[in-house]
């Protein structure tokens, strides 16, 4: 029996810290259940939709968001950790800009007509997280893409005009509006949300338990 693919929407923001190690453990979970057949899209959620189109510093934003540069820092040294534990890099430090991430989320989606959406999530994620990049530069974005194997010249008129800003700004709505304020938050068969950053393991169970349930793999 071919059973129908179990499909997991994962609703993130590409400059939140748990959605980044998040994505990873979900990669792990992927490996641990690769006999379950599966269908991941790339939902996009506005973590921080008060940021103007053209960003602000990163002193403001945590001042604005924390009281103080001072008053993240503890947050951070936790996240810093739980990243390291996932090989991943979180150089806190060299983030100087908090972008809007409206542009970032219109390229998933435009990476997402050549299947690239992970990749193109993975690599904006690293280059803010680990390289301190500026998501906020047209230029950043269109390497960015052009690295996945987007037409820069392409991208970056795209980017010059209004093209699906009304389309994602509904989409991140809709997932606020069905109560979604936490994220990562991941979507399994429609049915079931699971918050926040869980363990691989974890991850894996939730899919392999739904999947069963709804005519898949059995565990």
């Amino acid at each position: 029996m071919t059973a129908n693919p179990l499909q997991i929407d994962v609703v993130s923001d590409v400059v939140c810290p748990w959605c980044y190690i998040g994505k990873h453990r979900l990669e792990r979970a992927l490996a641990l259940v690769s006999d379950v057949p599966l269908e991941v899209h790339w939902r996009p959620y506005f973590l921080n939709p008060w940021v103007p189109r053209e960003g602000i510093s990163r002193e403001d934003y945590l001042t604005t968001k924390f009281g103080s540069v001072d008053a993240y820092q503890g947050i951070a040294g936790r996240v810093v950790q739980a990243a390291k534990e996932e090989g991943l890099q979180y150089n806190n430090e060299r983030v100087k800009r908090q972008p809007n991430t409206i542009d970032c989320h219109r390229l998933i989606h435009w990476a997402d007509a050549i299947g690239k959406a992970a990749a193109m999530k993975q690599k904006l994620m690293e280059l803010y997280f680990r390289d301190g990049g500026d998501l906020t530069d047209i230029n950043v974005l269109v390497q960015a893409a052009a690295d996945v194997g987007l037409n820069a010249d392409e991208v970056r008129k795209r980017l010059a005009t209004d093209e699906d800003v009304d389309f994602i700004t509904a989409q991140a709505q809709d997932a606020s509006a069905k109560g979604i304020s936490g994220v990562p938050t991941f979507i399994l068969g429609n049915k079931y949300a699971i918050s926040g950053a869980q363990p691989a393991d974890q991850l894996a169970a939730a899919i392999r338990q739904v999947a069963a349930e709804m005519g898949g793999v059995t565990a």
